[in-house]
């Protein structure tokens, strides 16, 4: 019974964590590696702070890309 209730509390926790990191678009370096070493194999991956960096940039370039307030 016990381990059941382990079980369901990892899942939970889990789930909870994957939200919270789509919501605050933590897992968007996690994609980007994905994607650029599946189809860029060659590429080189810049580090999550270069990401970062190149994707606060484009938003303050953009307004579309996304409002900033600080």
């Amino acid at each position: 019974m016990r381990s059941a209730l382990t079980r369901a509390a990892n899942r939970l926790v889990g789930g909870v964590r994957w939200y919270v990191r789509e919501l605050m678009d933590e897992s968007a370096y996690d994609r980007y590696v994905t994607h650029a070493r599946r189809n860029h194999p060659d590429a080189v991956v810049p580090s999550r702070r270069d990401f970062e960096r190149m994707r606060t940039d484009r938003q303050e370039a953009d307004p579309r890309q996304g409002f900033r307030c600080c």
